[in-house]
Formats: C-alpha cells, structure tokens, sequence
C-alpha cells in the first residue's frame, strides 16, 4: 500500500524541495497539505495537484488518509508540531534543526521509539549520490591503505548564493502566520543575545557537522571553538584523536562554498558540496601522491534522493540515514560548541 503524505508547510522550501519531490514518486500519494495561509495553501495545492487543504496541522492529522507528515514550518514551531505528529501515529521527516535543546530533541525521539515509528531529519546531504560515491572511495582507501592513514579533515561552509535553479514554486502576498506553539529557541543558560547567532549555526551549519559525522564517525566531542554572536565559528571537532577542524561563515554573497577534506598520509578525498538548493551532485576529488582524479558525476539531486528514501524507509520500515535518534548528537554539539562562548 502507497503512503499517503501530508505536507505541513507550502512556503519556498516546503514546495520546490519536498511538496515537489514527494509529488513525483509514483511509490507515495500526497494526500493533504497544510498552512495557516489559505491562499498558499489553494495555490499551492492547484500547482501540485493535492486533493485535500488543511488550514492547521491538527485538522491534517485528523485526516486518516494521512501515514506520513512531511514538517516545514519555522524552525521554533517544527518541534511541537512534529512531537503532535509522532504521539498521533504518523512518521515523519521534518527539516533541520530538529530542535533547540538536547533535551527537546530527545523529547521527539522517545516519542518516535514509544509508537514504533520513522523519524527523519533533513540533512539531505547524506543522501547526495556524490557523497554516496566518496564513501565508497573512502572504504576502498581505508582497506587497501594506498593512501596510508587518516592524519587529520578539514571541513568549510561559506553560505552565499543558494543556487535555487528555477522557482519552482508559487508563493503569496499573505504575511507569514503567528499563533503558532513555539517552543525555547536555546538552552536555559544561553542570554537572549546569543540567540539569533544560535538560530544561524544550527540552521547553516549543522549540515556540515552532520555530514562530518556521517563520515568520520557518530560521536565526536568539541575539542576547541570559537563562536561569533553573528553564528559563525571555528570548531574542531576530536572523531577517536583525528581533528577535523570546521571554518564555518554566514553571509557572503558570492559563491556557495561547502566541503570536507579528508586528509591522509599520501593524499586527500574532497567532497566538493554544491549549493543547497543546486539539482547537482557533489563533486569528489582524489589526491595521490600530487596527482588528482575527479570521480564521475551523474545528474541526481540530494532533495529528491532523499525523498525517495523517506518513502522507502516508511514501506519498508527501515532507520532513515539521519534518523531522529542519530541527529541529536548534533544538537548536543551545537550545545557545546556555544557553551564555550557563554
């Protein structure tokens, strides 16, 4: 049986990057999609051809056609919209970051793990067919130690053009909704100046810690940071006694630069990231001993593989590659990193 996908949020991101994708996948239905504005709740749903609109995420979760939620609301909302999703039965993938606190993340989590239920996060990077391809080069170098250890990994992220190819979207006059439960956008400790900065750096750059510990290991701990109010830092991160250091800058308006290098004794592996919002993959280059190699691209894009996979993991009840319980541990990071600073 197709799962039927409820969207709960039609602004940009929600439309070109989800409602768009799951739309496609001829495994799923998107039955229903929700959002306080009702006139991009109608455009929408005529664009992408949804049979049902819901004016709040109550009324789509009372709707039984409804087995999986898709959560793209602001950022302060998703966690007690998606807590109401998960304690109502439904899967879900909702977008990063999951939550602002450790402790709200887990909140989510023990809520997923007491319904038996899928629970993704959206750092769709994990699911870039590039990225894919470098892991397996990574195995390959690891086994064969033709480059011999891994001595160190740097990783970047300089935000600036998004990349967004066409609008493949429609959007509203209507101001964006308040009214909305919010839940604490930091932990107790941190001071109402430090928040915003905060709200950056879990929304930018988790993806890159993410995907550092997508492929260096799950469970590093901060060895040493230094934060800006504005969000941007320098963080090294300790995976086992390999430093992985991250130079992370918000606000450029040039090119979107983003990728982890993994350094060995005799060469490197790049992922070249492309902007987040690129239909391309990631770019991967080889060194060996002064010589580079580009691996071969395909034409794939992280956002619909992602998709994809969220309905394969609902059919076949499978853990989601950046599952709920895994992506706390960004969290906790996020929280340490800026504790420093406190």
């Amino acid at each position: 049986m197709r799962p039927g996908i409820g969207i709960i949020g039609t602004g940009m991101v929600g439309q070109m990057c989800h409602l768009a994708n799951f739309a496609a996948n001829p495994a799923c239905s998107v039955v229903a999609i929700a959002d306080l504005r009702p006139d991009l709740a109608a455009a929408a749903a005529r664009k992408f051809g949804i049979p049902r609109i819901y004016g709040t995420h109550r009324e789509l979760l009372a709707d039984s056609a409804v087995s999986a939620v898709i959560v793209v609301t602001k950022r302060r909302a998703t966690g007690p919209i998606v807590l109401d999703a998960l304690n109502s039965g439904r899967h879900v993938l909702s977008e990063k970051p999951m939550a602002y606190t450790t402790a709200q993340a887990k909140t989510l989590v023990e809520a997923a793990q007491r319904q038996g239920l899928i629970y993704g996060i959206g750092y769709m990077k994990r699911h870039d067919a590039g990225v894919a391809r470098a892991l397996v080069e990574l195995s390959r170098i690891r086994a064969d130690q033709s480059l011999g250890r891994i001595v160190g990994a740097r990783g970047w992220c300089f935000g600036g053009d998004t990349g967004r190819a066409q609008d493949n979207f429609v959007m509203t006059g209507e101001a964006r909704p308040d009214g909305l439960e919010l839940w604490q956008d930091g932990p107790d400790w941190m001071s109402d100046a430090m928040r915003p900065g905060y709200d950056n750096f879990l929304n930018v750059f988790s993806h890159i810690i993410n995907l550092a510990r997508y492929v260096l290991g799950p469970s590093p701990t901060v060895a040493e940071s230094s934060v800006e109010i504005s969000g941007a830092a320098r963080v090294i991160l300790d995976f086992d006694g390999i430093a992985c250091t991250l130079d992370l800058v918000n606000g450029s308006e040039g090119t979107w630069r983003e990728g982890l290098t993994i350094e060995f004794e005799r060469g490197a592996v790049t992922i070249e990231l492309p902007p987040p919002f690129a239909e391309q993959e990631a770019e991967v280059i080889v060194d060996h001993d002064g010589h580079s190699r580009r691996l071969i691209r395909e034409t794939s894009w992280a956002f619909r593989r992602q998709a994809d996979a969220f309905v394969s993991d609902v059919v076949e009840r499978r853990i989601p590659l950046a599952s709920g319980a895994d992506s706390v541990t960004d969290i906790a990071l996020a929280e340490a990193v800026w504790k420093r600073t406190d």
